[in-house]
């Protein structure tokens, strides 16, 4: 069958880039299928490295992704990028097309990019970013960046979908460095300072090591790179660091724990959606007669959804 997830992701894993475009179209569907190739990739992988690249709008995380693919690969170092772009309301579709602003690498067969719509999910990310990161890894990629879209403020979530966390500011973002502080420090593996050509860089970068100088952990300080990404300054250090990152959780045997707790909120993420999807399936008329208790204030909604799932066994 042309469409049965397990042939496309065999022929995928033998490089048949058409197969993987296909088997990435039913993981961002969602339902049965998608369910179907989560099943069948999850036990192929564990072997890829994930790098997330968040931030404000405009902070030029694109470029940077588009310029950290070329430093890889000059060292032949194969990468698939996701851009997780926001949902068109119309279709569901990605839109802002980040594939686009990534042509330089478009014939490279050691480059795969691929857009992917957020769904309408907030923070950027949905349980389709998690199973296409499964999928890429599954088939072979051994690095993958999940540049997120940016909806004016820093998608926290981006943590768990990746071993390094990069967030990227500009200068003269003093103002909300302070405002996120808690939120960025708690997702920040490397501060980037893109557009580190214009006024303002020192001062920011100050402002973000006075901050880790207050809450930075133990044992792996973030460290704060300028680059200008247009011009491709800064971006070599930045691959550096993303190693050095890598190196410390390894060494430290911080790595698998760390995708260990991934996999337990993934997996809550996983309930929820399924509850969710149980939800929507009730009979019509026994929801309306719940409802209908409820505003009548003879049935709490609490208790209302209690009867419309069973009891967690003890």
């Amino acid at each position: 069958m042309a469409d049965d997830p397990a042939d496309l992701l065999e022929r995928a894993r033998s490089g048949d880039r058409s197969a993987l475009a296909r088997v990435l179209s039913i993981v961002e569907r969602g339902g049965p299928e998608a369910r179907a190739v989560g099943r069948l990739a999850h036990p192929a992988g564990g072997q890829a490295y994930t790098v997330g690249i968040t931030g404000a709008p405009g902070a030029g995380k694109s470029t940077l992704t588009n310029a950290l693919v070329g430093v890889a690969r000059a060292e032949a170092i194969e990468v698939a990028v996701l851009a997780i772009d926001p949902s068109s309301p119309y279709s569901g579709g990605a839109i802002l097309g980040d594939r686009v602003r990534m042509a330089d690498h478009a014939t490279d067969e050691g480059v795969f990019i691929r857009s992917m719509a957020t769904r309408g999910h907030l923070g950027g990310l949905s349980l389709a970013t998690m199973d296409a990161v499964r999928t890429l890894d599954a088939v072979g990629w051994p690095w993958i960046l999940i540049e997120t879209v940016g909806v004016g403020q820093v998608e926290v979530e981006v943590a768990g979908a990746a071993d390094t966390t990069v967030v990227v500011v500009n200068p003269g973002w003093g103002d909300a460095v302070q405002a996120n502080k808690a939120g960025l420090l708690e997702i920040a593996d490397v501060f980037v300072i893109n557009k580190a050509d214009r006024p303002g860089t020192e001062e920011t970068r100050r402002d973000l090591e006075r901050m880790l100088d207050l809450t930075a952990p133990a044992g792996w300080r973030p460290p704060v790179l300028t680059t200008t990404a247009t011009m491709g300054d800064g971006v070599p250090e930045l691959w550096h660091a993303l190693g050095a990152h890598r190196a410390h959780l390894t060494d430290a045997g911080e790595l698998e724990p760390r995708r260990a707790a991934r996999l337990g909120e993934e997996l809550v993420h996983i309930l929820a959606a399924l509850l969710y999807e149980r939800a929507q399936a009730v009979g019509r008329p026994r929801l309306d007669d719940l409802v209908s208790a409820v505003a009548a204030r003879t049935v709490d909604p609490w208790t209302a959804a209690e009867q419309l799932l069973p009891e967690p066994d003890h």
